[in-house]
């Protein structure tokens, strides 16, 4: 049985039975404490689609500021960085630039930009890689879709294709990271790898390989073969796209 209710939407009415009396919809609890109470019965009610992206902010930031009005703190984190996504990937002195948020807000924030990256790593670290490349995609779309700078990382791959680590090799500047080939397949012989995957991301959101990127990987190639490793591909993720250099026939 579904029910309507302007505050929670659809809900089971099973489910509202199990909600605590001081958070059921209905109760009439005003002031901040109301507005939160309401809030998370909708939320618990209906799913996290009930809510609106800065209703979501808000009810991270109730665990952080239990004494603030973290509603005005949240609207102005929307305003400033302009999404849900972008608040959360947003640099921490970005955060402690906003008033009220403060240590324990900003921490909340990258806690659960954490916690969604360990959620998306999990989903591809016990499985074979090449053959769970959509999930892949989601994990290194919540790496590095968002930073500011380019960071250029390496899958380490075992026998069975099955991630060994996923290790931030070098940062860089908005358009360019060093990168070592020896460093890279030393790392490998270290970890008893036997294949690799590089990453990097273009803060431009275009993913679109440079020259240097080309020759970067000829290099990489190289050196890998040397030593017996196979160089599956290089993939650049840009913002909400990526670019597989096997797949554009660049490998």
């Amino acid at each position: 049985m579904k029910l309507r209710d302007s505050t929670t939407g659809f809900a089971d009415v099973s489910l509202l039975e199990t909600l605590s009396p001081e958070i059921r919809p209905g109760k009439t609890a005003v002031g901040v404490e109301g507005h939160r109470a309401r809030l998370r019965a909708r939320f618990l009610a209906a799913g996290p689609d009930a809510v609106a992206e800065h209703e979501m902010i808000e009810m991270i930031l109730f665990l952080a500021l239990p004494r603030r009005d973290t509603k005005p703190i949240a609207r102005d984190l929307l305003a400033r960085f302009g999404s849900y996504a972008n608040v959360i990937s947003a640099s921490l002195p970005e955060l402690l630039g906003v008033d009220g948020l403060g240590e324990a807000g900003a921490a909340a924030l990258k806690l659960v930009q954490a916690a969604a990256q360990r959620l998306a790593k999990a989903e591809v670290l016990y499985r074979p890689i090449l053959s769970n490349w959509e999930r892949l995609m989601e994990y290194l779309q919540s790496v590095l879709a968002r930073e500011k700078v380019e960071q250029f990382r390496v899958l380490y791959l075992d026998n069975r294709n099955k991630l060994l680590a996923d290790i931030a090799q070098a940062r860089g500047t908005i358009n360019h990271t060093p990168v070592y080939p020896r460093e890279v397949v030393k790392r490998a012989l270290e970890l008893h790898a036997t294949a690799i995957i590089l990453v990097h991301n273009h803060p431009s959101g275009d993913p679109s390989p440079s020259d240097d990127d080309i020759q970067m990987t000829r290099e990489i190639k190289l050196a890998a073969a040397a030593l017996g490793l196979v160089l599956h591909d290089h993939i650049i993720v840009g913002n909400g796209s990526w670019l597989s250099f096997k797949k554009a026939g660049l490998l």
